[in-house]
């Protein structure tokens, strides 16, 4: 890590420490944080640092949890999170989940009264490190409508999979159900920005490139009445599942400071090799098999899901991030308090 970068990190820590959380839990919300901005997810990094405060401030999330786990089987748990900031909740339910799996073979972890957890392949890819598979889902406030519908009600509710590749980066796909995710639309109101058209309606059902209409309204779905139906699965799956909020009552972070988000996510973790000894060959073969195929003439190379990001990563290891004035305006306020 860069210096400067790692000099910003510490910066973070020490803002979530004069929120009156823990250095550990400071360290994981600094480091999930930087994640996100190395990844090139800025979306989910530095822009949301302020609304983090906000809500800590405001006694909406909870700096010091007390954590209550029910140990249903040797195989699956529900923590109770306290209204734990987001980052902390999932790094304890993945923890677990890699703990039991490690055992067992495969685990199941739901997670409920959580908040906003940043990008969901950060957990994710903690199991795919250990040899382990993992699908992770976490439901989010209204955004998408149900098919047939034109009131926002589902959450963008990401999709995370992530496997060990035998190749640089783990094979890694981390996708929300719109065809934006909303942080990128609450960046480029922050920036004051354009997004692209067809992504998102305004209140009116017209199509919109100003992005505080499109919070206002709603967001596309991706694959149109499948991404809607997908979008409801996870809902299901992070919400009724594990007794978290769902059908549209997660608040919006950023709007909303009548009551705690009580987010919902589920983390389901096996052992690559649990069917086949030679997993890591097989899946090497797999991908590899993949790049191969012919390409169109722009495409200078096939690349699989997580690697793209894997590449940005390292690249933005290497040198000084780039932040815009604002965010670090913003930084530097909260540092003040």
């Amino acid at each position: 890590m860069h210096k400067e970068t790692l000099k910003l990190k510490n910066k973070i820590s020490k803002i979530f420490k004069n929120c009156n959380l823990s250095a550990k839990h400071s360290n994981i919300c600094s480091d999930a944080i930087i994640y996100a901005e190395l990844v090139g997810a800025q979306s989910h990094g530095l822009t949301r640092l302020k609304m983090y405060c906000d809500r800590i401030q405001k006694k909406l999330i909870n700096p010091r949890p007390k954590f209550k786990i029910k140990n249903i089987s040797n195989s699956i748990s529900l923590l109770d999170a306290d209204n734990s900031i987001g980052f902390v909740s999932a790094d304890k339910g993945i923890d677990i989940a890699i703990n039991k799996a490690s055992k067992t073979g495969i685990a199941l972890v739901g997670i409920k009264n959580s908040n906003h957890y940043g990008l969901s392949k950060y957990y994710a890819e903690k199991a795919s490190k250990k040899n382990l598979i993992s699908l992770c889902f976490t439901n989010a406030p209204p955004a998408i409508p149900p098919h047939g519908s034109k009131k926002a009600l589902f959450g963008t509710n990401p999709i995370c999979f992530s496997s060990p590749s035998s190749l640089n980066s783990p094979f890694t796909l981390d996708t929300s159900m719109s065809i934006i995710n909303r942080g990128n639309i609450r960046k480029a109101l922050k920036l004051k920005k354009k997004i692209p058209a067809g992504v998102a309606l305004d209140l009116n059902g017209k199509i919109t490139t100003d992005p505080k209409k499109a919070l206002e309204g709603t967001q596309l779905p991706i694959a149109s009445h499948r991404g809607s139906g997908l979008a409801w699965m996870v809902d299901i799956l992070c919400g009724v599942f594990t007794g978290a909020n769902n059908a549209g009552q997660v608040k919006d972070p950023f709007e909303v400071f009548t009551a705690p988000q009580n987010v919902g996510h589920l983390f389901l973790v096996f052992k690559s090799n649990l069917f086949v000894n030679n997993f890591s060959a097989k899946i090497k073969k797999n991908i590899q098999i993949v790049k191969k195929l012919p390409k169109f003439k722009k495409t200078k190379e096939i690349l699989y899901p997580g690697e793209k990001s894997f590449n940005t990563f390292n690249v933005n290891s290497k040198k000084k991030l780039h932040i815009p004035t604002k965010i670090l305006k913003e930084i530097n306020k909260l540092l003040e308090k």
